[in-house]
């Protein structure tokens, strides 16, 4: 055998000991957004405050490939980056929480099963992640439009002079402006109350408009700053 053939097998042999012995890391989270601006940064702000507090890993990793307003586009497309991100990251995720909209995708139903197949958390929003920030503020059951939860996050952010007065997806600071009094204990609350009749696996969640399970990941990094 050559040098180089020697060196090119060490090389694979190599490669294949680092995928073989990854490190499962204790509370560790793996969270893909189907947004590239409001949700990471919404969960971004949410991780800060729990690296101040305890450290820990909390990784949020947006996905701009995915264009949610263009052609052929789809929800599908979410499950299979994460599933891309899950094989190349070099250690085992403890948590892995897949976050996105209904919007127009005909294959948001299947997209949420098919992540739950593959073991991934599945944090929803119907229509979109708008309505999650609605509830920070006031319950509702009202299906409506995302243009139409945009316009009353316009609404919100005017009568509390949050940022410049006017919703907009690239504020930094989302989250603490929408936990302001105790927005986000409020939220978890009012996403309950709504998800309450929700029957996992028997009610699509394409059907139950507004609906969100957003809650649930929201909830369970919450209680690493409520210890």
């Amino acid at each position: 055998m050559g040098s180089d053939d020697l060196f090119k097998k060490r090389r694979e042999e190599r490669k294949q000991r680092k995928h073989e012995y990854k490190v499962p890391r204790a509370n560790s989270y793996l969270i893909v957004t189907e947004g590239e601006r409001t949700e990471p940064l919404y969960f971004g702000g949410l991780e800060k405050l729990i690296k101040d507090k305890i450290g820990g890993r909390v990784d949020v990793v947006a996905a701009p490939m995915i264009d949610i307003h263009g052609e052929g586009s789809s929800t599908g497309k979410l499950i299979e980056l994460t599933e891309q991100i899950v094989k190349e990251a070099n250690i085992i995720y403890q948590n892995i929480w897949v976050v996105f909209d209904k919007d127009d995708f005909e294959d948001f139903d299947q997209a949420i099963a098919n992540g739950a197949d593959k073991g991934y958390k599945m944090a929803w929003s119907n229509q979109s992640f708008e309505y999650w920030l609605y509830l920070h503020f006031y319950y509702s059951d009202s299906a409506l439009h995302r243009d139409d939860w945009n316009r009353k996050l316009d609404q919100i952010f005017q009568q509390n002079h949050f940022g410049d007065g006017k919703y907009r997806k690239n504020y930094g600071n989302i989250y603490m402006l929408v936990d302001s009094y105790d927005g986000v204990n409020t939220a978890i609350k009012n996403a309950k109350r709504r998800m309450t009749g929700f029957r996992n696996g028997c009610d699509k969640p394409s059907d139950y408009d507004p609906g969100t399970t957003v809650y649930e990941l929201v909830q369970e990094l919450k209680s690493y700053l409520d210890e």
